[in-house]
């Protein structure tokens, strides 16, 4: 982000309830620059923007536009946050693919640990600004304790959860969150990075995660397809050439008010206004998810969220092995949603989980 959602202004975020925005620290950092976003007033003021934001640490993107090598240090990547004046603001980590094995993992988890120790003493804002830290490890559940119990220890405003979306199978997947979240203190935020799929949204917060951070829905958007309780929506295939329904007819955000399929058919990967259309309905889509989510949990009717969001998923009950199996851990009772067979599958696999292997999946 350069003080912008690709496609969007900040009112309409604004219109449809979002709460926080995500700014990417490396390309601030070089376009327009942290000195001049805090020359003019930090990037709320910036981007007209008054409610919450979230700056990434800056080394997950870094890659040169001009070929030049650079350096981020823990101290660097703190001072340029403290300039563009995000609400919360998160260490530098040393991220490695969940698909590498071997020393590499050890060795970043614990530069990530010494790397906290830099982050808190740098940080010259704390009053203003919450620094979270960030949980690696890879895969290994066993360097992921090491993690999360040495970043609790340092007491900070939130955790994350790092290094994962990046092409792990989702067994593994939601077991490092679950491991993550059973650790983590239930009073303060636990955010997982990179998660923006709606699915695995609602299987992360079943496990004890509260906030997300993802390009997918404006990005898929500029594909030509729509997020819709059912899945997916693909704009460009060529049975929306007629078809005079709005996108989602259960859906109250203003593109399904007044266009049809029909017509965005007819725009998208053509005109821009197609992409933005898009951007707006599939980010409104991601708002009220959110939203009613949180709603149920407040209200003690999480489960029967879940079931109602899976059945409109998976209509024929073939819910995904590695989602049933991760309600199970979150004792969330799907039966109800899932095909008989994939729900005895599911419970012959947890039945064979002890107490002790369930903290440490």
């Amino acid at each position: 982000m350069a003080g912008t959602i690709k496609g969007l202004a900040t009112y309409q975020l604004e219109e449809i309830g979002c709460q926080i925005i995500l700014g990417n620290t490396y390309h601030l950092a070089l376009r327009p620059t942290s000195e001049l976003i805090d020359e003019l007033g930090g990037l709320h003021k910036f981007m007209n923007w008054p409610r919450a934001l979230l700056t990434d640490s800056g080394g997950f993107q870094m890659s040169p536009v001009d070929g030049k090598p650079m350096l981020l240090t823990p101290e660097e990547s703190i001072q340029i946050q403290n300039r563009i004046g995000a609400d919360i603001i998160m260490a530098l980590d040393d991220v490695v693919k969940t698909t590498i094995t071997g020393p590499r993992i050890e060795e970043a988890m614990y530069r990530t640990l010494r790397w906290i120790d830099r982050c808190i003493a740098a940080h010259k804002r704390p009053h203003d600004q919450n620094l979270f830290g960030i949980v690696q490890g890879g895969l290994d559940p066993v360097l992921r304790d090491i993690c999360v119990r040495g970043l609790v220890d340092r007491n900070l405003p939130g955790y994350a959860i790092g290094g994962l979306a990046g092409g792990e199978d989702k067994d593994s997947f939601w077991r490092v969150v679950a491991q993550c979240t059973a650790t983590l203190p239930e009073d303060k935020p636990r955010y997982v990075m990179g998660v923006g799929y709606p699915l695995d949204i609602v299987v992360c917060s079943a496990l004890g995660a509260d906030m997300y951070d993802c390009v997918y829905p404006t990005r898929t958007a500029r594909f030509g397809t729509a997020l819709v309780p059912e899945g997916v929506l693909k704009l460009k295939h060529r049975a929306m050439a007629e078809d005079t329904r709005p996108i989602d007819p259960t859906c109250a955000c203003m593109v399904c008010k007044n266009y049809t399929r029909a017509y965005i058919h007819s725009l998208v990967t053509k005109d821009a206004m197609g992409s933005q259309l898009l951007s707006f309905h599939n980010l409104y889509y991601m708002m009220q998810l959110s939203k009613n989510l949180h709603s149920s949990i407040v209200q003690g009717k999480f489960p029967e969220f879940v079931c109602n969001f899976l059945q409109k998923m998976f209509p024929k009950g073939d819910i995904p092995e590695w989602v049933c199996n991760a309600m199970e851990v979150a004792e969330i009772d799907i039966s109800s949603c899932c095909a008989p067979f994939r729900y005895i599958q599911a419970t012959k696999v947890q039945s064979n989980l002890n107490e002790d292997e369930i903290q440490a999946v």
